[in-house]
């Protein structure tokens, strides 16, 4: 009797072992995002990578079933100085995200599709930099919501947003206003379109969060922006000492959609 005790007990730390190195993939509570920023010198490092990206990266990242592909670069009348393309998409788990990158490696149609970015040679670049950033969405937004404002896409407004932190606490205390705090909330009720609201897991800015509001032109993203700043809610909100000096640099990116951006 104790020698079968002794194996039953082994055998149900192995299943406990074995059901919680499992259970992260069955229960996805919260997408992951990854963004990835193209810094290029000049028109032809922008020709380029706007082929590989809209002829090969886009068709090998659907064929692994990942949807809701965002491609944006900077409105000219605002910033040309650095030009980029923001790429943003979303990821079920990391262990997805290692998946993918694997996928990708070994896709045969990206590699050739995508050979002249690719295989360009160390002289001809196809850009300057590329990071990657890894995000977890927050709490009370945990899925993307792909955009659903109309009109041309020249016109429109995609805000994305990075607020950094001087310390970990007051980052999460940043994390806290946006969540419990009611600072989503009032996005939504005032109708900011948000396409995304996440923490930075993985960056060259770190402790950091992003998020992407959208709007059909910069007269209403311009009006709705006053009427968040005018709102009682956030002068309550900016206002209590419970929410002081959570932000110490704020970096606002006004873009639009490519024309083979999915949304």
């Amino acid at each position: 009797m104790k020698n079968f005790n002794l194996s039953t007990l082994f055998i149900g730390i192995l299943t406990l072992l074995s059901v919680s190195q499992c259970e992260p993939e069955k229960d996805i509570d919260k997408e992951f995002y990854e963004l990835r920023i193209y810094t290029l010198a000049d028109d032809a490092q922008e020709a380029i990578t706007d082929i590989y990206l809209e002829k090969a990266f886009l068709p090998a990242l659907k064929r692994s079933n990942v949807k809701n592909i965002g491609v944006f670069k900077f409105k000219p009348e605002i910033q040309d100085s650095i030009q980029k393309i923001f790429v943003l998409y979303p990821i079920g788990s990391t262990n997805q995200l290692v998946q993918l990158k694997e996928t990708l490696v070994k896709d045969s149609v990206l590699q050739k599709n995508g050979s002249a970015f690719l295989e360009a040679f160390h002289d001809t670049p196809p850009y300057e930099r590329l990071e990657i950033v890894l995000l977890k969405a927050f709490k009370d937004m945990p899925f993307m919501r792909p955009t659903t404002v109309e009109g041309p896409k020249e016109s429109r407004v995609y805000e994305l947003r990075s607020y950094e932190s001087s310390t970990e606490v007051l980052y999460r205390n940043k994390v806290e206003m946006f969540n419990d705090g009611g600072e989503i909330t009032l996005f939504e009720d005032l109708g900011f379109n948000a396409v995304f609201y996440a923490e930075v897991l993985s960056g060259s800015r770190m402790p950091n969060l992003m998020y992407m509001t959208t709007f059909k032109d910069m007269e209403t993203r311009d009006s709705l922006w006053k009427d968040f700043v005018d709102s009682d809610k956030w002068q309550e909100l900016s206002n209590d000492p419970k929410y002081q000096n959570n932000v110490n640099k704020a970096d606002i990116f006004l873009l639009y959609p490519t024309a083979y951006s999915d949304y």
